[in-house]
């Protein structure tokens, strides 16, 4: 029988699915409504319904963990439950919420605005003045979307302004400058978007003025990513950050007034960069000679500005990096840099401080050593910190704890505690490592019944890009409903992410991403080597760059695997930077447009791949149609090749959620339970539900 197979690595522009693309088109749409019903059909039922109320009901218990920021000393919070599905956006003190039923303030019911506006409201963000200063900029999205409307709100009435600030829909966000001033980073008109669908311009837009004749005061082209700002209140007076991002790793930053750019800062683009009153620190993505000395890539430096700005560059190393000893994060917290580090994948955190007599360094005390532990400043302008610190711990068998940590007092405070969502009686975590193709170490988290049967069912998950870490934090679902029922979960490390550092991210990108592939598969192996399980009952889960992944476990690896489920996926490498915001990745994929980078993308795009009569593992994989980061093409047509080629291949898309899992608590456990579903019923378990 003749087969269908394009598009192919030899033709791979002969696209009969391009119609799929098409988001709200009517043949697509019908394409995606069909599906549905079948994957329903299938999967769903009387179980499906069970566990995802189960599931529901623990994201929406009263007792979860309310995560707040403050602002001008009051404590700003956005709840949802089963009766706030879209959320309530609400404020408290310290005070009331050490106690166990804080009382709250309400300024904003989002479902009552979105049935009142007949519009599928989420709330994104919020932009405030620090301070007292009521104006506030609302960023509201459609079922999830990435782009947002701006709305001005004021918080001393509850309500939205007549006659306010107010933005149609686009990609972007605003920053004050004084409450008659904004400075606009949005992509809304004609010739103000980069090609990756970002804002092209910085814009000043003053009150009662039409964003059409907002002057622009700062601009890149469109083919950079994007162009933002940020108001930085630390020194002596307001300044402004301008940033012409480049690409995903690479920025050229410039100070400012709200008139424009004046000072480029002569440093190398690839960096992450802090600047807090007199002081700048930054992280070096590859290694830098300046002073006469060669910084190796991972290192953190720090300046005074003013000295930097005058000619000097005698920089202080605050961080010296090791091969397993990779920085995380740094941020300023009223004078001081905290850094956030793994060390063997062990958490620590550095508190350093500058001086004109040098820097001084001390370990953040009280906090747990292995585990899960992250921390991040207490207020939301940096301007108003008084150093207070939050902290989440918590590891795969323990719920989190918050904790608020104070300067110079020796140990946390537990703010919250969060339920235990699932019985871990029996259960252990234990750490590993699988060895890849080309004889790296790929670590790995195991979780489940202590000793080997030789037949656990597995659920494998992993990311491998951009330089994000993965952590194996405390998952209430795959707790309950795998966990809980004698599964194990293992989540991996692969290169392409950042547990390491820069050498570990650029190993896994570009023409490395197979690599990362690698990775994964080599860990799948491990498990069968050291007698947890067998092939046909692993399961794997990955989604956004993780979708590249289990795609290419499917094409490259299917004997290894027992079911597949793909999430919000990015999949066609020929296309994606065409698509939606997919050209702000060439800087981790590489340019489909160029012959020589495509000869590597064309390895792992496995829409190209794919070909009849494989031992392809079924298959489920699904986005949503208001994703508008990753185009819900891709998966619509991998699905619709895999039919054609006669594999079992399932869909799923339902129209809100964004790049997520559903816009609210409910839709996120049944798009999660529906993937749990079919990959226990392709892995022949029934989790003693027989």
């Amino acid at each position: 029988m003749s087969v269908d197979d394009r598009p192919t690595p030899s033709a791979p522009d002969d696209d009969p699915w391009l119609w799929l693309e098409e988001v709200e088109g009517a043949r697509a749409l019908d394409f995606v409504e069909r599906q549905n019903r079948l994957t329903l059909e299938k999967f769903g039922g009387p179980a499906f319904a069970r566990d995802r109320d189960t599931l529901a009901a623990i994201y929406d218990r009263p007792d979860n963990i309310p995560y707040v920021s403050r602002s001008d000393g009051l404590l700003y919070n956005l709840w949802k439950d089963a009766n706030h599905p879209r959320g309530l956006w609400r404020r408290t003190t310290i005070a009331e919420f050490r106690k166990p039923n804080p009382s709250w303030e309400i300024l904003l019911d989002i479902d009552q605005l979105a049935a009142k506006e007949g519009e599928d409201w989420l709330l994104n963000g919020s932009s405030s003045l620090p301070g007292d200063a009521p104006q506030t900029m609302l960023s509201l999205s459609r079922g999830g979307s990435d782009a947002v409307t701006l709305r001005e709100f004021d918080l001393n009435t509850k309500s939205f302004v007549a006659g306010g600030f107010t933005l149609p829909e686009a990609k972007g966000g605003a920053a004050w400058v004084d409450p008659d001033t904004l400075l606009l980073s949005s992509a809304i008109g004609e010739d103000m978007a980069t090609t990756s669908g970002y804002a092209r311009t910085v814009r000043l837009w003053r009150r009662g003025q039409p964003v059409g004749q907002a002057r622009v005061v700062f601009e890149t082209t469109s083919d950079r990513m994007s162009a933002y700002c940020d108001v930085d209140r630390t020194g002596e007076a307001p300044r402004i950050l301008f940033v012409d991002r480049q690409d995903f790793f690479n920025f050229d930053v410039w100070l400012g007034t709200e008139g424009g750019a004046t000072v480029k800062l002569d440093l190398p683009s690839d960096i992450w960069l802090q600047l807090h009153g007199d002081w700048i620190a930054l992280k070096l993505r590859s290694a830098w000679t300046v002073g006469g000395i060669t910084h190796p890539a991972d290192t953190v430096l720090g300046i005074s500005l003013s000295a930097f700005l005058a000619g000097q560059r005698n920089f202080a190393v605050i961080f010296p990096p090791s091969p397993r000893r990779a920085l995380q994060g740094l941020f300023w917290a009223k004078g001081r840099l905290v850094l956030s580090i793994l060390d063997e994948l062990r958490p620590v955190f550095e508190i350093c401080t500058p001086s004109a007599a040098g820097w001084s360094s001390t370990r953040l005390p009280g906090l747990p050593a292995i585990g899960v532990v992250d921390v991040w400043r207490f207020d939301s302008h940096e301007s108003e910190s008084n150093g207070d610190l939050l902290a989440n711990v918590q590891d795969p068998l323990t719920p989190p704890s918050l904790m608020l940590i104070e300067p110079d007092v020796a140990s946390p405070t537990v703010l919250k505690q969060a339920p235990r969502t699932f019985n871990a009686d029996g259960l252990i975590v234990t750490q590993h490592e699988a060895i890849s193709i080309d004889g790296e170490r790929i670590p790995y988290v195991q979780t489940g019944p202590a000793g080997v049967t030789g037949d656990a069912p597995v659920y494998m998950s992993a990311y491998g890009g951009f330089g994000l870490s993965v952590k194996p934090y405390y998952n209430s679902g795959l707790g309950k409903l795998w966990l809980e029922r004698g599964g194990t979960i293992v989540q991996a490390n692969l290169r392409g992410g950042g547990e390491f550092g820069t050498r570990w991210h650029d190993a896994g990108r570009l023409a490395g991403k197979r690599l990362s592939h690698d990775d994964f598969a080599a860990v799948a192996a491990d498990l069968v080597r050291r007698g947890v399980t067998r092939a046909k009952r692993i399961a794997a889960q990955g989604g956004s760059n993780g979708g590249i992944l289990i795609t290419n476990m499917l094409t490259r690896y299917p004997e290894r695997f027992g079911a597949l489920f793909c999430t919000i996926p990015l999949i066609d490498m020929r296309r994606y930077t065409k698509l939606l915001a997919g050209a702000s990745w060439i800087a981790e994929y590489g340019d489909p447009d160029k012959p020589e980078e495509w000869e590597w993308l064309q390895t792992y795009s496995a829409y190209h791949n794919a070909k009849p009569g494989q031992p392809y593992p079924p298959i489920l994989i699904a986005t949503t149609r208001r994703d508008d980061r990753v185009h819900p093409g891709h998966a619509r047509k991998m699905a619709a090749k895999l039919h054609a080629m006669g594999y079992e291949a399932y869909f799923y898309e339902p129209a809100a959620g964004g790049h997520g899992y559903g816009k609210d608590n409910k839709e996120r456990a049944g798009f999660e339970v529906l993937g749990f579903r079919f990959l226990k019923d392709k892995i022949g378990w029934q989790d003693g539900e027989a």
